[in-house]
């Protein structure tokens, strides 16, 4: 089903791609972004490797006025992905209040706005974080739910908690809430990645950084956790791949002839990866070594977590195809591609 589907936070790293996922499954993305943790340029990267202009809207989702008129402007809207979210698990801890001002202000106006303009369909950016120190390493969506190890996770348990509050208060609203695991990786075009401003907060461009020179070393955060290797296992998800669940998520979401409807699923490999595995895959990738340093444990961080996604492969027909080896490749070259266009 053909049609315009917004996107806040569209010019972010997971945003971006996914823009391009939906633009090649058939639909009108519509950007929304304010621009304050991704770079102006990525809409015309976007473009290129389009070959055509994406509207993108420089607002902030925390202006209902701003969102009415975006919705009103693009009418008629299918439906909503939300990316829109500040997400360091570190600063999160230091800035609690920023945190909770924007990720849950962002979702309580943007469900507002969008069930005053008749669009009733949400797609839901969450994370795994959602089940904190999970009582076992593989979660499934009928994990419990645990204590958040950081604010950021809070801040998605309670988005979930209001969108399911919305569509039990029978609104007409249906949603799908994602539970990402760890996104890696970068576009193959090598025209859109990861690109943090300031001090990366991720792994993966904190590693990339360090090969290109950027950093003089990257320190991994303990070393003594009980896992094989003692440090914090992840389930790294290749970027594109998430976007494409993200397809087929919109597509799943649009084919319920429910009025009212909310789902979960958790967006992984169903596979763990230790900070060290994920090291000496870079190297292995890139043919570079890299000077690391063992630093102390970091506030927030879960000892391992990875996903069980048959859930999504049953219901949605999606699997992750791309591993942490391909992840790593493309984003080296998305690196020195960066460093190219510096030059």
């Amino acid at each position: 089903m053909p049609g315009k589907i917004l996107v806040t936070g569209g010019a972010g790293f997971i945003g971006s791609h996914t823009v391009v996922a939906l633009s090649e499954g058939g639909y009108e993305p519509v950007i929304v972004d304010n621009f304050s943790n991704s770079e102006r340029s990525v809409p015309s990267r976007i473009a290129e490797i389009l070959g055509r202009e994406i509207p993108c809207h420089e607002i902030d989702c925390t202006s209902a006025s701003d969102l009415a008129v975006v919705l009103e402007e693009s009418a008629p809207v299918l439906g909503v992905v939300h990316f829109a979210a500040f997400k360091s698990v570190g600063e999160s801890m230091q800035e609690p209040l920023k945190y909770y001002s924007n990720n849950l202000g962002s979702t309580s106006t943007l469900i507002e706005v969008m069930l005053q303009a008749a669009v009733a369909h949400l797609v839901f950016s969450s994370s795994c974080t959602v089940y904190g120190q999970a009582e076992s390493p593989v979660v499934t969506e009928e994990s419990s739910i645990q204590t958040p190890a950081s604010v950021y996770g809070r801040t998605k348990q309670i988005c979930e908690a209001m969108i399911k509050d919305t569509v039990a208060a029978q609104r007409d609203l249906k949603a799908v809430c994602l539970r990402y695991f760890n996104p890696i990786g970068a576009h193959p075009s090598a025209l859109i990645g990861e690109l943090p401003i300031g001090t990366p907060d991720n792994l993966v461009p904190y590693i990339t950084q360090t090969a290109a020179g950027l950093r003089d070393h990257l320190t991994v955060f303990g070393d003594d956790y009980d896992t094989a290797d003692g440090s914090c296992v992840r389930d790294y998800i290749h970027v594109v791949d998430l976007a494409q669940a993200h397809v087929k998520a919109v597509d799943w979401l649009l084919a319920q002839e429910a009025p009212r409807l909310l789902d979960f699923f958790n967006l992984g490999t169903g596979r763990g990866t230790s900070v060290l595995e994920a090291v000496s895959a870079f190297e292995a990738a890139s043919g570079e070594s890299l000077k690391t340093v063992i630093g102390p444990r970091r506030e927030g961080d879960v000892v391992a977590i990875y996903a069980d996604p048959t859930k999504a492969e049953k219901v949605l027909g999606w699997t992750a195809k791309l591993g942490v080896e391909q992840a790593m490749r493309d984003s080296w070259r998305w690196q020195q591609c960066l460093a190219e266009s510096a030059d």
